[in-house]
């Protein structure tokens, strides 16, 4: 199975090395490992480094950091050939620079079958955005949101609360499709990257709704023992991605003899060889999570079960 990638992109200023050096200190037992571009530079607390060589930097818990220079398929292969290697990988973009190359440069197929992108954050500096409102027209910025799976207004503390939510208003008419999140001191919402998933629901084909660890975000879990249509799934996932942050599962097609691992966030929906199955397991197993109440079960569950072949 491959390494989830986080990709963290965002103007200067933002907040990026503050938010991935949360992600570092905050990684739950996880090995993490972060790629910083030649433009940037990942200041940790000097009681997190453990000792460096050659361009790579081993943190007392697991993680590891170095310069992306260039070549990121060699980089993520020095990352993966650590021994043990890594759990998730966080990348860092220039604050000058566009991230839709890094965004193909990581969905190559062969990059995809070691060190697969999970997800695209955007930092936004909250406070910038409301005292320089032209900020939403500048070319590389939109680029950098549009990337952008999730936002998040990081220094929300700031701004005053009218200032936020005239921000929100401003970005949902922008990019309606994304997930915008809040932060301060770049202490992003815990659960949403490099979380195992929720558990699964007890009872087969019955979605169970439950709040998920991050406040503000609740999950939904459903099962089911027969294979499904891949067509009316994909027309039932389209249908409810508008409602959704992210959604990932363990899925079985009608017509297809192996499982698929299907993952979704923003706009990206993509399959891959799921990995072995625990014994016992349903068939089909699927994880929703979304913002607080905007997960209908009932809905949910009839959308699920018209895919059923």
């Amino acid at each position: 199975m491959p390494v989830p990638v986080l990709l963290v992109t965002g103007f200067l200023g933002a907040g990026k090395t503050t938010v991935i050096n949360h992600l570092l200190t905050n990684a739950a037992g996880k090995r993490l490992a972060a790629v910083v571009n030649d433009f940037g530079a990942i200041n940790i607390d000097a009681e997190l480094l453990a000792g460096s060589a050659d361009g790579v930097v081993a943190l007392q818990n697991g993680c590891i950091c170095c310069t992306l220079q260039g070549d990121l398929l060699r980089t993520l292969s020095l990352l993966l050939r650590q021994e043990p290697p890594p759990e998730g990988i966080v990348i860092e973009t220039s604050g000058v620079s566009d991230p839709a190359e890094v965004v193909r440069s990581l969905l190559d197929p062969v990059i995809w079958r070691e060190a697969a992108l999970d997800a695209v954050l955007c930092v936004a500096d909250a406070r910038a955005l409301t005292d320089r409102p032209p900020l939403l027209e500048d070319a590389l910025l939109l680029s950098q949101l549009r990337s952008g799976d999730f936002i998040l207004l990081n220094k929300a503390d700031t701004v005053t609360a009218e200032e936020l939510a005239a921000l929100r208003t401003r970005l949902f008419a922008l990019l309606p499709a994304r997930t915008v999140l809040e932060a301060v001191q770049g202490a992003i919402p815990a659960g949403l990257f490099f979380a195992d998933e929720p558990p699964e629901a007890p009872d087969r084909a019955v979605p169970v709704v439950s709040r998920f660890s991050t406040p503000g975000f609740e999950s939904l879990s459903w099962t089911a023992d027969r294979r499904l249509s891949l067509p009316r799934f994909q027309m039932a996932v389209s249908r409810l991605a508008p409602r959704l942050a992210r959604a990932k599962g363990i899925l079985r097609f009608e017509g297809q003899e192996k499982p698929m691992l299907f993952q979704m966030v923003g706009e990206r929906a993509t399959f891959g060889a799921a990995p072995p199955s625990p014994s016992g397991s349903a068939m089909v197993r699927l994880v929703f999570i979304a913002e607080n109440g905007r997960l209908q079960a009932d809905m949910v569950r009839a959308m699920l079960e018209e895919c059923v072949a």
